[in-house]
């Protein structure tokens, strides 16, 4: 179940998740280190945790799986663990719980990883050992933990207005291609869906199966600012025909008329991006949308949502070798050339800006950039196993939820893979959701 090739030797897998771990970790404290100790502990928003809570928890995570569960040992602090667990502690009830501030997180963080590496250079990583840790499983866990902590924070950053916050952006976008509305054929049959066993993955990825797709168009790219602008003046968020009875209720509710972050001056369209006012590009995929936004944007356009299955099939399969890729471009990890992701832009990049990272389709950016909602909701595939906690998963399965696909540009490559599984309410807009449409081939269409 590990990411790591299973030729590496112990000392090598040990060694490689130290570093891993590392990385993650300078990444994670570079994000924060410009924001005030108030920024640091307010609750910016009742969706959303105090980001020194995530701090806490990242840590606390990271000691029960490495220290306690895989390495057999107690707890540092046994009491922080109701504090940081997501279950017993909503996000609501985060900000009046007796959480670790700054000076006292960031030492915990310390310590618990001094203790993880103690516990990972003596690890049994061989593939006799407990699944837990047979190939450095429970590292990657740990990892991608923490990774996917940090596009969280990222949104919680996105919603702050306390103060301004000013991101350490090492990645120029480069300028965008074809914009049109061009779509992509997929011819119907059948393709592997779900991760195989020779790479991490969450248990709600497995177990990989045959899935039999019929022949549809999806759009070469995501749907653009541009796109959404023309929806608005059309008068689409007025307009009943174009919206589902649950999305209906909510825009007039929550009297949603525009994007998440969007601000209108007269004919002229603004977002508020990490503190900035800034004109809407026209050109950068739409982000910050709800499913209900995306849902009643493809019936205004004669379209729909892709499927999970149609979306990943797309993305990940090549007919020509009748194999399945674990990015879009390919297996490798994508090149900042082929996927706007990694955290490092701070930002969409324009549509067409990738077309070396284009699927065997044709489909660009399938990979970062936006979080693409499908018409699927949460289900567990047949043979679905929970490990190695049935809580990751389990919960969510035939909830509200709708699957989202592709990672964005604040998802750190290994969260970015074709089979990951993101999942979340229909109404939330928080997260760096975007959307491209679909419809189905015709016959003899092609």
């Amino acid at each position: 179940m590990s990411v790591r090739a299973p030729d590496l030797t112990a000392g090598t897998v040990r060694e490689e998740a130290i570093q891993s771990l590392e990385r993650a970790r300078r990444r994670t404290l570079e994000l924060i280190e410009p924001l005030s100790e108030e920024a640091l502990n307010k609750v910016h928003d009742p969706l959303m945790s105090p980001i020194v809570w995530d701090l806490g928890h990242i840590a606390n995570f990271e000691e029960l799986w490495i220290v306690q569960r895989a390495g057999g040992r107690e707890p540092s602090r046994e009491e922080l663990g109701s504090v940081y667990d997501p279950f017993t502690a909503p996000r609501r009830e985060r900000g009046a719980l007796p959480y670790l501030t700054s000076e006292q997180c960031f030492a915990y963080m310390d310590a618990v990883r001094e203790r993880a590496i103690d516990c990972i250079q003596h690890a049994d990583v061989s593939g006799g050992a407990d699944p837990l840790l047979a190939g450095g499983f429970v590292f990657d866990l740990v990892l991608r933990h923490e990774q996917q902590h940090t596009e969280t924070i990222l949104q919680t950053l996105q919603i702050m207005t306390a103060e301004r916050y000013t991101p350490p952006q090492r990645i120029q976008l480069s300028d965008g291609g074809e914009t049109g509305s061009g779509m992509v054929f997929v011819a119907g049959g059948p393709f592997e869906m779900g991760a195989d066993a020779g790479s991490f993955a969450y248990d709600n990825e497995r177990p990989s199966h045959m899935r039999e797709v019929a022949s549809l168009w999806i759009d070469a790219l995501p749907v653009t600012n541009a796109r959404m602008c023309e929806f608005i003046e059309d008068g689409g968020y007025e307009r009943r025909e174009f919206w589902s009875e649950e999305g209906w209720g909510w825009t007039q509710s929550e009297r949603i008329s525009r994007p998440l972050y969007w601000e209108r001056d007269g004919d002229d369209f603004y977002v508020r991006s990490f503190g900035e006012v800034v004109p809407v590009d026209p050109s950068n995929p739409v982000c910050h949308v709800s499913w209900y936004e995306a849902d009643a944007y493809a019936r205004y356009a004669g379209k729909r949502l892709p499927t999970e299955a149609e979306w990943e099939k797309a993305a990940s399969w090549d007919p020509s070798s009748s194999t399945k890729r674990r990015y879009a471009c390919g297996d490798k990890r994508p090149a900042a050339e082929q996927a706007n992701v990694d955290q490092l832009a701070f930002g969409t990049a324009p549509a067409g800006a990738c077309p070396d990272g284009a699927s065997a389709y044709g489909a660009q950016q399938m990979i970062g950039d936006v979080w693409e909602w499908t018409a699927s909701g949460f289900d567990a595939y047949d043979g679905f196993e929970a490990f190695p906690y049935p809580e990751y998963s389990e919960p969510f399965f035939g909830g509200p939820f709708r699957v989202l696909k592709g990672g964005s540009w604040a998802t750190q490559p290994e969260a970015a893979t074709c089979t990951f599984r993101n999942w979340d309410y229909r109404e939330r807009r928080q997260i760096f959701a975007g959307f491209r449409c679909a419809r189905d081939a015709k016959d003899g269409e092609a």
